[in-house]
């Protein structure tokens, strides 16, 4: 199995010899704690090493809050990863899906086969180099209040994960919801990660809970995000939350 390498040291203290590709990666934890920007560290160490990645984020409006995320986590700008990022954008008014340029696609994503479309057309629309195409997807537990389609989604995030043999997946869920859901998303993945926060003084803290064809350090590390900038970007997910779950929970 190969292992993509990590460049930052509080997240290589816990992946001494990389992280696995080809393997689905899950980052669990309650609401607030950091899970979609301790992603970008991931995301930021794919890019650099010449892969490409496919964006899911549920929780922001638009592409441009994922890039203020990648920037200010990281300090790396989306811009100059043209022709190897793709967005997926969730609009659970619409019935179908639409590719709205290059790159960038939006669709009621709530519904399985338009999940499924999307995602397919969003990979092919990517080169395959380096370590290949990364899957991130974030806030996914907002599909899973659908009435109608959120079992049916939840069998599809599963069978996704289990497409390993060409790709690599990081997704990331709440855990203050639909307990029983996620707790089914925890099993299918191959690697499952941890994140919490503390208050007065803020920390936030990650460890791994298990990961497939590696070893890993137990114990958990402290992730040097500011308590400012996950207010500053829990405050557009909120928002977006607060528009979101009334419309899927509708349908």
């Amino acid at each position: 199995m190969k292992h993509l390498p990590i460049a930052e040291p509080w997240l290589r203290k816990l992946f001494p010899q990389g992280w696995p590709t080809g393997t689905s990666t899950l980052i669990t934890g309650p609401g607030g704690s950091g899970k979609p920007l301790i992603g970008n560290v991931f995301v930021a160490n794919w890019l650099r090493q010449g892969g490409s990645v496919v964006f899911m984020s549920l929780q922001y409006p638009s592409s441009d809050f994922i890039a203020t995320g990648l920037e200010r986590v990281t300090g790396e700008v989306l811009a100059d990863y043209q022709g190897r990022t793709a967005f997926i954008e969730l609009d659970a008014a619409m019935e179908d899906m639409e590719i709205v340029s290059q790159g960038r696609i939006r669709g009621n994503l709530v519904k399985p086969p338009i999940w499924a479309a999307a995602l397919d057309a969003a990979i092919s629309s990517l080169p395959r180099e380096g370590p290949g195409v990364l899957v991130f997807g974030s806030a996914l537990n907002l599909l899973l209040f659908s009435p109608t389609y959120g079992e049916g989604i939840l069998a599809e995030i599963k069978a996704t994960m289990a497409r390993t043999d060409t790709l690599t997946f990081l997704f990331s869920v709440s855990s203050s919801a639909k307990k029983e859901m996620i707790s089914e998303l925890e099993e299918a993945a191959d690697n499952l990660l941890v994140s919490h926060s503390s208050r007065d003084p803020f920390r936030l803290f990650l460890r791994v809970e298990r990961m497939k064809g590696g070893s890993f350090e137990p114990g958990e590390v402290e992730v040097p995000i500011t308590a400012e900038t996950l207010a500053e970007v829990k405050a557009v997910a909120d928002h977006s939350r607060r528009r979101v779950i009334p419309l899927i929970s509708s349908i």
